[in-house]
């Protein structure tokens, strides 16, 4: 049987076949509750997302603006567990049959146990997990179990990488790479950046892993010009600030059904 990390990389080959960059979409597990995270990533898949990364919300969460952190809060203060986090990977992908990784920090994976932490996410149908901030020197154990388990491992990086650090990096990862469009945390921005389009230049020299470019992507004019250089454009925070802005549950899930149905046709919207 076909792993879920098989299924990540044929998903991201499709929409390269098609000439568009994949739409890969953030939300945080637990938020605005379990129930509600995993409606939310039902309905940005059916607005058109081709894989969503669910987070495992952090206390302490360095990489990530205040949206997130403010979804990642509510979470916590929810009563989220990992269990919760397995349970909402399990359920988008059963619900939609498209590749769901898990974003999350190392320290919740360390103390949890590797052996178990990717035995459960395999077990669930997760496709994988991006690890922001593992240094890809100490992540040989890691990548062990994930491999056995057929789970992609993403690394980040960033405009700060050195070609020799980028090569390393994307040696040792799976899946895809994640390149950072900016130094700084996630949120929204004006403009993605002439950094992000010399990244992505830059990483695809050292390796033929697809690169997705996310931190700062908003609205689909953004998502076309980052499609116009990337493999695959990441929107986090402009998701969940739609969930944090709604006057309801309802009113979030469509919102953010309707970001994800521009950032789709942003994606594809390359000449």
């Amino acid at each position: 049987m076909k792993s879920k990390g098989q299924l990540l990389s044929d998903t991201l080959a499709e929409a390269k076949a098609e000439n568009r960059a994949a739409l890969i979409a953030y939300l945080p597990a637990g938020f605005p509750t379990v129930d509600g995270g995993i409606e939310a990533i039902k309905a940005v898949f059916d607005g058109g997302a081709d894989i969503v990364e669910v987070g495992l919300p952090h206390s302490d969460p360095v990489l990530d603006g205040p949206v997130i952190q403010t979804a990642d809060d509510i979470a916590l203060r929810g009563g989220v567990r990992i269990a919760d986090v397995m349970r909402t990977v399990r359920e988008a992908h059963a619900a939609t049959g498209k590749p769901v990784l898990v974003m999350t920090y190392w320290n919740p994976i360390d103390r949890y146990g590797i052996e178990r932490f990717t035995e459960e996410l395999a077990a669930a149908g997760g496709a994988g997990c991006i690890l922001p901030d593992l240094p890809v020197q100490e992540s040989a154990t890691w990548r062990e179990h994930a491999d056995k388990h057929g789970l992609a491992t993403v690394f980040v990086v960033a405009p700060s990488s050195r070609d020799e650090r980028l090569a390393t990096i994307t040696a040792a990862g799976s899946g895809f790479v994640y390149a950072a469009s900016l130094m700084g945390v996630t949120g929204t921005r004006e403009s993605v950046g002439e950094q992000a389009a010399d990244l992505v230049r830059r990483t695809r020299a050292t390796a033929d892993l697809p690169v997705c470019v996310g931190l700062g992507v908003s609205n689909a004019e953004q998502a076309k010009e980052v499609a116009s250089f990337a493999d695959g454009v990441i929107v986090g925070s402009a998701f969940v600030k739609r969930m944090l802005d709604a006057e309801d549950e309802a009113a979030g899930l469509a919102a953010v059904r309707e970001l994800a149905g521009e950032l789709a046709e942003g994606v594809r919207r390359v000449s």
